[in-house]
């Protein structure tokens, strides 16, 4: 091949190379919305997996399932024991199995009271119960049985595929096709100049994809969808850095290795759940140091001072502690009892948004400042405290237009960005909008756009970017894949097993979706100009990693059959139990 290219003259290379070019921007946008047509289908289509922990005998019998791990009992409709009992409460108490299979009863202040084998609790009062203990609520006697002798879920489709008919393994071959042409187009594109980092990286990401499947499948799970769409994701952006930066290659690669890493770290560490609500405060307590760290030697870089320098790799610690803001804020059924808890996360909530204005980077403050409404309003389910903290920082955002000149000039111009053309008002987005629409459907081509000599193409306009080479069908797709993560985490909050892995994966999906919304609608004028990425597509590591990190979150909250490593295999579950009475009867 490499002796038919030479012996022909440059002219009727590039004619080849053309024509090459113009068959894949027709071509590409097929795997692509094959891709991501098929995670959404196997994702959102199948109804809810229900896993059956314990139950809940009537007098007359019948058996209402626990099928979590946290329950709230009440007259609520809404409430995961709904009793239609006049005497009942709407939220009158709750059950909860801790990781150790321990089951304990909460009076949630009713005002019939609560009872424990005759026994009254207190408001907050978590009494331990054993099958065959009788339950009193609100003269609404109820007899618990355990969930089996191993604490073990009864779950009817618990060996069956996550989604039947569209295997995970099919849709990879969709997005290899799409990497692959991606990658032939860009090595097209600095034909002149090819180095090795342009082909490498596209064979190290498709390469780290597969080998990441295989390894799920080695542990007996088949859901592979939520990390499809991040590859998809990621396929994007190594276009992008190939295109606009392709000496960055090699780190971004990098990048994408760790943050996998970080990925799957955090997913084993999030299968123990009193692990993790131990780890709350000392996570949070980090991701507060950094931004003091951060505040106080941090490196100011167009205006924001968000940087940090260690040797010779600058990060950005915000993008860390968003996920730090997410481990703190995500909280047990049983430590939302507390409103100390809540007023405890409010505070730190604060603090983050304090420094982050200290450090004039006014995007990630909205960011954390979204995520924090999310989980305010999960964990206290009042609407009041939600508007109390929208009407704070409103008051707050002004005060911060009004006192920072470079902030009220973003306002001013915002919506009259063809007014300010050759202004810092106006420049980056007019030029982005521009080669957007430039790009049409099918994109000019990896390389063949003019954005990227625009500065932060590449990272905050990256939308325009990606528009522009790749065409509005593979933009539009790709926010359509971010979506899918949001939809998927509210879906999921029905079926997830603790209202922490549903706080997790809401403020992490809430962060995703609102750093989309800022990128997108920003560098179109719709919003105001943030300068945040776009998740997993901007180039730099640090938004990169953290974005693998939020990932996390959403896969724990996924419970369908054998789709997340986040979760125990029932059967591994049975015989790790099983060795460990094995090992108490030998100790006594």
């Amino acid at each position: 091949m490499a002796d038919f290219f030479s012996g022909l003259s440059s002219v009727a290379q590039d004619e080849i190379f053309s024509y090459i070019t113009l068959i894949i921007r027709y071509i590409l946008p097929i795997p692509a919305v094959l891709t991501v047509v098929r995670c959404a289908v196997s994702l959102l289509r199948r109804g809810r997996s229900v896993e059956t922990w314990g139950y809940l005998s009537l007098p007359n019998g019948s058996r209402i399932p626990l099928e979590h791990w946290e329950n709230i009992i009440g007259r609520a409709r809404d409430a995961d024991v709904h009793m239609a009992y006049p005497s009942l409460s709407r939220s009158h108490a709750a059950v909860i199995r801790d990781g150790a299979g321990v089951w304990r009863v909460y009076d949630l202040g009713s005002k019939g009271g609560a009872r424990v084998n005759g026994a009254a609790l207190t408001p907050g009062e978590g009494r331990v119960v054993k099958s065959g203990d009788l339950i009193d609520l609100g003269s609404v006697k109820l007899i618990f049985v355990g969930g089996g002798a191993e604490g073990t879920p009864a779950a009817p489709d618990a060996d069956g595929p996550p989604a039947a008919g569209l295997r995970p393994g099919a849709t990879l071959v969709f997005l290899t096709e799409f990497q692959l042409l991606l990658g032939v187009q860009a090595c097209i594109a600095k034909s002149d100049a090819l180095t090795a980092a342009v082909p490498a990286s596209f064979a190290a990401l498709i390469a780290v994809m597969w080998v990441c499947y295989a390894l799920t499948r080695s542990i007996g799970r088949v859901g592979f969808e939520i990390e499809t769409l991040a590859f998809f994701l990621c396929a994007i952006g190594l276009s992008i850095t190939a295109s606009s930066a392709p000496e960055a290659l090699w780190r971004q690669t990098a990048f994408l290795c760790a943050g996998i890493l970080l990925y799957c770290a955090l997913g084993w560490f999030l299968r123990d759940l009193d692990r993790t609500a131990r780890m709350r405060w000392p996570a949070g307590a980090v991701g507060l140091v950094l931004l003091v760290v951060n505040l106080l030697l941090g490196d100011t870089i167009f205006g924001a001072k968000n940087w940090l320098q260690i040797g010779g790799l600058s990060f950005q610690p915000s993008e860390f502690v968003k996920i730090a803001f997410v481990f703190a804020g995500s909280a047990t059924l049983d430590r939302l009892f507390a409103k100390r808890n809540l007023l405890l996360f409010i505070a730190y909530a604060g603090a983050c948004v304090l420094a982050l204005a200290l450090m004039r980077d006014f995007g990630s403050a909205l960011v954390f400042f979204v995520a924090f409404l999310v989980i305010a309003f999960i964990r206290s389910g009042d609407a009041a405290t939600v508007f109390l903290s929208v009407g704070g920082a409103a008051f707050a955002g002004f005060l911060a237009v009004a006192a920072r000149e470079h902030i009220a000039a973003r306002f001013s111009s915002w919506g009259r960005a063809w007014e300010n053309v050759n202004t810092s008002g106006g420049f980056q987005q007019t030029r982005a909008m521009s080669a957007a629409a430039g790009g049409g459907l099918f994109g000019a081509g990896s390389g063949n756009g003019w954005l990227k000599q625009i500065f932060a193409a590449d990272t905050d306009l990256v939308f325009g970017m990606t528009c522009e080479e790749l065409g509005l069908i593979i933009a539009v797709t790709a926010v359509a894949a971010v979506a899918v993560f949001a939809v998927f985490a509210v879906r999921s909050a029905s079926a997830a097993r603790s209202s922490y892995y549903v706080t997790g994966a809401c403020a992490s999906a809430s962060i995703l979706v609102f750093q989309l919304a800022l990128n997108v609608l920003g560098s179109t004028d719709i919003l105001p100009f943030t300068g945040v990425t776009f998740p997993f597509v901007s180039k730099g590591g640090s938004s990169l990693i953290a974005c693998w990190g939020l990932l996390a979150f959403i896969k724990a909250a996924d419970t369908r059959p054998g789709a997340s490593f986040a979760i125990k295999l029932p059967a591994r579950r049975r015989r790790k139990e099983r060795r460990d009475l094995r090992g108490g009867d030998g100790g006594g």
